[in-house]
C-alpha cells in the first residue's frame, strides 16, 4: 500500500490528507474526539478507505510510542 498520507501545498494548503482525497487526516481524530466511530467517519468520507484509516491510526500509534516522542511528552508535562 502506498503512503496513506499526502502532504502537498497544492492540496488543502499542505494540510496532511488521506492519499487520493482532499480529506484532512485530522478529521479522523476530530471524529474520534467527538465520540464518532470509524464506521461513521467512513460513511461521512466515502473517498477514504478503511485500509487508509487503519494505516493512519497505525502510524499515529507508532509515532506516539516513538522513543523520540516520549521525552517531549515529559517535557510538556513539567
Amino acid at each position: 500500500m502506498e503512503s496513506p498520507i499526502t502532504i502537498d501545498p497544492e492540496i488543502q494548503f499542505g494540510t496532511p490528507v488521506f492519499t487520493g482525497t482532499r480529506v484532512p487526516v485530522e478529521s479522523l481524530f476530530w471524529h474520534f474526539e467527538s465520540g464518532i466511530s470509524l464506521d461513521a467517519f467512513l460513511e461521512d468520507f466515502p473517498s477514504v478507505s478503511r485500509a487508509q484509516a487503519i494505516a493512519v491510526l497505525d502510524l499515529a500509534g507508532k509515532a506516539l510510542s516513538s522513543d523520540k516522542l516520549l521525552p517531549l511528552i515529559y517535557e510538556i508535562a513539567d
